[in-house]
């Protein structure tokens, strides 16, 4: 799917294969496109969605607009320059993660942060 298409940020909903229990696990998530990329993050805290990625990277990305749902393989972003530039791009995209009671540099060193690409179906 081409990036371009998506609104530079909206709401999605994101299913995950539980760490523990292997079962399907469904959440509400915004996402940000930066970079041509589709971020997903949220606010400073441990998140059940993360632990999961981080053991199954493969997940369905369910959109909104425009409907549709998409397998992708999410990679989590961990070097603090990168963090960086994405989170600050996230803030102009996304008003409500500036307006949180958190600084910029809580959101570099503790928000989940995590790229995902879409999987192609082979031709």
């Amino acid at each position: 799917m081409d990036t371009a298409a998506l609104p530079p940020t909206g709401t999605c909903e994101l299913s995950t294969v539980g760490r523990r229990s292997g079962r399907v696990r469904r959440v509400e998530i915004w996402y940000v496109v930066v970079g041509g990329q589709i971020v997903l993050t949220g606010t400073p805290s441990p998140r059940s969605w993360l632990a999961n990625l981080r053991e199954h990277p493969e997940a369905v990305l369910h959109l909104r607009e425009p409907t549709v749902d998409l397998d992708v393989v999410a990679e989590e972003v961990v070097e603090p320059a990168t963090r960086r530039r994405i989170v600050e791009q996230a803030w102009r995209l996304q008003p409500w993660y500036a307006a949180q009671p958190h600084s910029l540099d809580d959101w570099v060193s503790h928000s989940p942060l995590v790229t995902l690409t879409p999987v192609t179906a082979p031709a």
